[in-house]
């Protein structure tokens, strides 16, 4: 979330970078937080002046018989302060309902409009002309059954088997070598939040019927959509020390989305699923080192898929198609033989302090200060996408799998499956 503060000296900032993002009711949200506020300041002030009057009642009080009425007002005070204060409870909630509704601010290099508006970047690779449907072919060589999965669980469930599964095991260990070769430490993490959590990462959509979390029935738990939420959570209510910063974690997960929204999107095959595993990059840093970390993280999605061999180019994503958190967002899209498009594979944003501001979490500065950390997030690969676009290129004209050779030692020095 953003500071009330900064909202409030900067509205018309403010107002104009949710507008850019897409969230129409913004202006009334803010607005909402900002009056709920005034009540609150003006609320405190009641009920610092009770207190100072009960305290010098309670001072009159002392070493001897009191007076009735004075007796007849404290309890007069204590009933007025216990009013006071569920009026400034009530504020306080409106304060964070509204709050949680608005987005970070744009950067200024964002480009500005919808999807259509984000801007290509880099081009990287021989782009093919022609390719396999990944799903008919993993299909047809009984390594991916969403019959099955279907069966057992619901529509765009599915069974990986034999080397498709190897593959996905391949890319992983793949992933991770090169992670923790840039410092990232490794974590397995819970598949499972609190709404605090959960609202502290800021994944709130832009209406209600984009909401894309499976919730538990009777508790206060989601299924995560990626390992960024628990990540933002390692250091919730938590002070760091400037001299441990940067502190960079690589999650993997599985991860859980409804896919709502995603009407008119492409969702062939494993390309958009309801389950899948995801290796994610985070980083918690200094306010001033979070412009190049992000770029820092983007490198590493470049090393990793030029390593794998696979053609992309990179956007920078125009405001209409940031998420509430991102501050500026990279897309790496990589090129589909089959449909002859860039097609969604990683991204890397920067959250700046929205994140760690609705987690509680600071930096003590070495002369004694505390401000809040920037967080930043990148994918390192996505295992169900990942797999699509390796089928995609790697598949040769004779129907054989060529195994890229990044990949090779993880799959036995094997030159086809």
């Amino acid at each position: 979330m953003l500071d009330l503060n900064f909202i409030r000296e900067n509205r018309e900032l403010v107002e104009k970078s949710a507008h850019e993002k897409g969230y129409k009711n913004a202006k009334d949200a803010i607005s909402a937080a900002l009056k709920a506020d005034d009540v609150r300041k003006k609320i405190l002030q009641d009920v610092e002046a009770l207190r100072k009057e009960r305290n010098d009642i309670a001072a009159k009080m002392k070493g001897g018989k009191p007076e009735p009425e004075l007796i007849a007002r404290g309890k007069e005070l204590k009933e007025k302060i216990a009013t006071e204060e569920e009026g400034l409870k009530e504020a306080e909630a409106t304060i964070r309902e509204n709050i949680s509704g608005i987005p970070n601010i744009i950067f200024d290099d964002v480009p500005l409009g919808g999807e259509e508006c984000s801007v290509e970047i880099k081009k990287w690779g021989e782009n093919k002309s022609s390719g396999t449907d990944h799903l008919d072919y993993a299909t047809s060589r009984g390594w991916l059954d969403f019959e099955r999965g279907a069966k057992v669980a619901g529509a765009k469930f599915y069974y990986l088997k034999g080397d498709l599964a190897l593959l996905e095991n391949a890319l992983l260990q793949f992933g991770l070598k090169k992670v923790r070769e840039h410092g990232f430490t490794f974590m397995t993490v819970p598949d499972m939040v609190s709404s605090k959590v959960l609202t502290g990462t800021g994944f709130n959509p832009r209406t209600s019927d984009q909401s894309d979390e499976y919730y538990i029935e009777g508790e206060d738990l989601a299924m995560i959509a990626t390992a960024e939420m628990p990540l933002t959570g390692y250091h919730m209510d938590e002070i760091l020390d400037e001299k441990d910063l940067p502190l960079f974690y690589a999650g993997y997960s599985a991860c859980f989305r409804k896919e709502a929204g995603t009407y008119g999107k492409y969702t062939r095959g494993l390309f958009r699923v309801h389950q899948f595993n995801k290796l994610e990059m985070y980083a918690f840093c200094l306010p001033e080192q979070s412009k190049e970390i992000h770029e820092k993280i983007l490198g590493i999605e470049e090393e990793i898929w030029q390593e794998i061999g696979i053609p992309y180019h990179i956007i920078n994503i125009a405001a209409g198609d940031l998420g509430a958190p991102a501050a500026k967002k990279y897309d790496l899209e990589y090129w589909s033989p089959v449909n002859q498009k860039y097609q969604e594979l990683t991204s890397c944003s920067n959250c700046t302090d929205f994140q760690s501001r609705s987690v509680n979490c600071r930096v003590r500065r070495k002369d004694g200060s505390v401000e809040f950390v920037h967080t930043l997030n990148g994918t390192a690969i996505s295992m169900a996408r990942t797999l699509v676009a390796v089928l995609e290129n790697y598949i040769e004209e004779d129907g054989r799998f060529k195994v890229p050779e990044a990949l090779k030692p993880y799959l036995d020095n094997r030159e086809y499956l």
